[in-house]
């Protein structure tokens, strides 16, 4: 099977109910899933879509080939060789909604609706959550980072920690559209178009009789690319006073240091004694980075406890996403077809947060013309158009209904945007710099309490009064049952 057919990239419950569903005839019965999340990640007040370049990517290839289908022809199940027919012919053939990429969403929206054959929308629900949960993940952390980085360089050098290759490189991709500047990760540039750097390990240096000496053939060989290691001995009395003669020889030939790179101790006194230490010699051009396993928590620490660094290469943190390993994202069946017609569906579960919103759905950012700010995002049924209309909306609290006011003056902006029809991609995907743009303006359309590291406001998310009580019959009716 070759590596980059991700067909069976799936849990095999997927393979078993489509198996099911093609031997009782329904495998062409027509169903809607919605993908979104519960629960927002690291505490923070809003989450980062990211993603679905990889999902349009995964479901155009789409495709069972003869290794895959022999290796299912293997399996304990059994399965009819007339199924595994039926699958050699598979192509996405349904539709697909979804948020774009870079927009800020929030707990329990519809990131992505799936509608088509039960077939094929059982099918893709792993791969789909997979690409989702990941980036997403990584993208919402970057942008906590970046939040607090202001206006620095963002570097991210996750590759060697990150777990396996893929993860590295849709990572490394996911960070730069929530707004890291660049990567050390070549394959992630390449494939991406993302800028990269690099500077040199520790290796380099302890691979010459001298420190200076390491730095003055590192400086010979990439004159126009300069940022030395300055940790490997002694920082202070070592490494920035060789950096230092260095940068002096190199300006006697009419080049410039780029930077110097702290790897270890504490950043804060080292930075500011090594600035102190650079601008003392004339070098204020030269630039301060730091690494060393940061987060945005140690990032804010430092930039409070004044230390001066300019960039910031953040690695381990980043693309392992260390404090919360997973999203947690799930994709729900919330309609299916009976008598050639929708019919909302619901799962109650023991765990109030785990019963499912049911019936096919539209989100829409409530923006207040006044301020320009979202007020709330309003999920409503698909045929519902009075936010289209202007008209006054109630928003409450699904949780808490007696928490409620009144919207009037106000664009309802539709966050789903319309990616396959009939299995034909109509949606263009926009380049990773459109996306970090799209993404630095949504941000803008937040108060600063919901965009906030610690303790953010809760940003409302509410039904509809059509898609609440909906919601309230199907359980109601499923109780007496």
């Amino acid at each position: 099977m070759a590596y980059d057919n991700l067909t069976l990239h799936t849990d095999k419950y997927q393979i078993n109910m489509m198996y099911a569903h093609w031997f009782h005839g329904t495998l062409n019965d027509k169903a809607v899933f919605e993908a979104y999340f519960r629960k927002l990640p690291f505490g923070n007040g809003y989450a980062v879509f990211a993603g679905l370049q990889r999902i349009v990517e995964y479901i155009k290839e789409l495709r069972f080939d003869e290794p895959m289908l022999a290796y299912l022809a293997d399996q304990e199940e059994n399965y009819d060789p007339a199924f595994l027919e039926e699958l050699r012919k598979l192509r996405f053939t349904g539709h697909l909604w979804s948020v774009p990429e870079g927009e800020l969403v929030f707990p329990n929206e519809p990131l992505i609706r799936v509608e088509g054959r039960v077939f094929e929308a059982q099918l893709i629900e792993t791969a789909l959550l997979n690409f989702l949960n990941y980036q997403t993940l990584i993208a919402t952390k970057a942008s906590r980072i970046r939040q607090v980085a202001g206006d620095d360089i963002l570097l991210e050098f996750g590759t060697r920690r990150a777990q396996e290759a893929d993860a590295a490189v849709w990572g490394a991709r996911a960070a730069y559209l929530a707004g890291f500047d660049a990567t050390s990760n070549l394959r992630a540039g390449m494939r991406f178009g993302i800028p990269t750097k690099g500077t040199h390990a520790h290796a380099w240096v302890q691979g010459h009789e001298s420190e200076e000496t390491a730095f003055e053939r590192f400086a010979a060989a990439l004159p126009d690319q300069v940022t030395l290691l300055v940790d490997t001995y002694d920082t202070l009395r070592s490494g920035i006073p060789n950096a230092i003669r260095t940068a002096k020889k190199m300006e006697s030939q009419g080049k410039r240091m780029q930077g110097v790179r702290l790897d270890s101790g504490d950043l804060t006194y080292l930075s500011k004694t090594a600035r102190q230490m650079l601008d003392e010699a004339g070098l204020s051009y030269v630039k301060i980075t730091a690494s060393n396993d940061l987060d945005e928590n140690i990032i804010f620490n430092l930039k409070a406890q004044g230390a001066a660094i300019d960039s910031w290469g953040v690695g381990t943190q980043l693309i392992t996403s260390a404090d919360q390993p997973s999203l947690g994202g799930v994709y729900k069946l919330v309609a299916r077809e009976s008598g050639g017609e929708y019919v909302p569906v619901i799962k109650i579960s023991g765990n109030p947060e785990k019963v499912t919103t049911p019936g096919l759905k539209e989100t829409y950012r409530i923006v207040n013309r006044k301020s320009g700010k979202a007020e709330a995002d309003y999920i409503a049924l698909k045929h519902e158009d009075d936010m289209l209309k202007g008209e006054p909306l109630n928003l409450f609290d699904p949780v808490h209904p007696y928490l409620s006011k009144t919207v009037e003056d106000y664009e309802a902006q539709p966050l789903l945007k319309e990616i396959f029809r009939n299995g034909e991609q109509v949606y263009t995907l926009p380049g990773h710099e459109e996306i970090r743009e799209y993404h630095r303006s949504r941000l803008g359309l937040f108060w600063p309490e919901y965009m906030r590291k610690l303790n953010p406001e809760r940003y409302p998310i509410d039904l509809s009064p059509a898609a609440w009580e909906l919601k309230m019959n199907l359980i109601k009716q499923h109780q007496k049952q």
